[in-house]
Formats: C-alpha cells, structure tokens, sequence
C-alpha cells in the first residue's frame, strides 16, 4: 500500500492590506497636494489676466498702474503714491485720488479736460470759502461736485437766496454759463424737523432752495434746459446729525457738473422735489 503524502496548506498572507492601503494614502497625499496649490493663486497675476482680456475686448483696462506680481517692496512710511494722483485741492473730502488736469486724457470720456478745467476754475474763483470749508470741490471720474453750506446761502428756514450770497453764486453761473454739461441742484437739509405753511417738511425746504438756485443760475444766462433739481431733505447725510457741526455740515447745496454724455451722477442719486417728514416746529 503506497505511502500517502499530506498536502501542506497554502499559507495565507496577512498584510495584504497594505498595498491598497498604500495606495490610498498615496491618492490622498497627491490630492491634497492639489487642493493646496489650487488654493494659493496669485491675486496680481489674475488681475493682469482680467486687465489684458478687458483691454483686448473692451478698451482701456480698469487698473491705471501695473500689479506687481511678487512680493511688495519693503520701505518706510505709508504707501507709494500713485503715479498721476491729483494734487491735494482736488481731493478735499473725497476718498479716491484723480488725476490732474495734465493727465485727464487717460480717463475714459470725451469731458475729462472740461471737468477739470471747470474743477480748477470754481477752486480758484471761491478759493476764500474752499479754504474755510464753506465751499467743497469734489472731482469725481464723470462729474464735478460744488458743495455749498447753505448758511452762507439761505436764512434759518427760508428758500430765498441771500443778498450776500448772489456774488457767490454769480461767479459760479458764470463759470458754468455757455457750457455743454447739464447741471444737476441738489438741495439737503440736517434733521431737524421743519412745519410751516410754506415748507411743510424738509424735502420741500430742500427742493425750493435748490429750484431758487436754478432760477438764478437762469437768470444770469445758464440755459434751463441743462438744469434740473433734486430735494433730498435730511435722508442723505453726509455727517452725523447728533452734533451741531454735524448738522451744519449736513445743510448744503451741491451743483453737479455732469459729463455730456452721462445724466445721473450715481444710481443711488434718485430725483425727488417733494415729499412728507417727521412732524414738528424748527427752522434750519
């Protein structure tokens, strides 16, 4: 009887595992690697991307300067003043720096030149009240803002132009007299409630001043069809009106000198002459 041979048993292998456990690693690690370097874009490489394709497509692109594209430049004191940035009298309370009249042909727009030619030359005629702050030049990318306290304007509660206050005006209309800008009047008040017979609340008050300042800008030669009025009453302050300097800055006349080819000065400005307020007794 022939010898029976036992058939040894396959030895099974335990770390099988591994090898798609290696690989999954491997998949995880090679993912986050990605994730990582998708997440750290240059920012100034993709706006010299947008400006070239802006410039390609639509004209001029948006960013007047070139991005730096590595690392900022380590240096003292605040940042690099931009090339062309307008002189310190053309900023006054605004924000944003413009340029001069020298270098307005870079602004997109036919009526750069005329608005800071029109800028400079208010600046100069009131250039007394520009520096006690009772007059405000703002020149801003399509139109050019003349604010006016109305205390230098009006009295206390009332819409007739002061005797002492038709000079001003005067040289202004003959600033803007014979121009092809339309001109905008906006009249704001502080919060102070108003009630009368004639001015039943601030819009009205607000909207007669600027429609006294049109009557008189017409009547010294500025055509009418280029004028219109705004009434905002005391819902577009520009300070606080919990302090009087606050409100005295809030009472104002702003004559806006439009670029020819642009009617309103900003969507949010909306066109208004009459409207009802909070009741009560006051004057401005």
């Amino acid at each position: 009887m022939g010898r029976r041979h036992k058939r040894h048993e396959e030895h099974q292998n335990h770390e099988a595992w591994a090898i798609p456990y290696g690989d999954l690693v491997t998949l995880l690690l090679a993912f986050f690697v990605v994730m990582y370097a998708v997440s750290s874009l240059n920012e100034g490489k993709y706006r010299v991307l947008s400006d070239a394709l802006t410039a390609a497509f639509r004209g001029a692109p948006r960013t007047p300067d070139p991005v730096p594209v590595g690392n900022k430049p380590s240096g003292r004191g605040g940042p690099a003043r931009t090339p062309g940035a307008m002189p310190r009298s053309f900023k006054h309370a605004t924000g944003q720096e413009e340029p001069p009249p020298d270098a307005a042909a870079k602004l997109p727009g036919s009526g750069d030149l005329e608005l800071n030619r029109i800028a400079r030359e208010v600046e100069e005629a009131l250039t007394d009240l520009v520096a006690k702050d009772l007059v405000t030049v703002r020149r801003q990318r399509q139109w050019v803002e003349v604010e006016i306290r109305t205390d230098i304007l009006f009295a206390s509660g009332d819409a007739h132009v002061a005797p002492k206050a038709r000079p001003i005006l005067t040289q202004v209309a003959t600033i803007m007299r014979g121009l092809a800008n339309p001109l905008r009047v906006e009249g704001h008040t502080d919060n102070v409630p108003i009630r009368t017979a004639a001015y039943p609340s601030n819009w009205e008050l607000s909207a007669a001043r600027a429609a006294s300042v049109v009557h008189l800008f017409m009547n010294l030669g500025v055509e009418p069809q280029r004028m219109e009025i705004s009434g905002f009453g005391e819902y577009r302050p520009r300070a606080e009106n919990t302090t009087a300097a606050g409100r005295d800055q809030n009472r104002r006349v702003l004559i806006i000198v439009l670029d020819p080819s642009l009617r309103e000065p900003g969507t949010t400005q909306a066109t208004g002459a009459a409207g009802s307020a909070a009741a009560g007794d006051g004057r401005r």
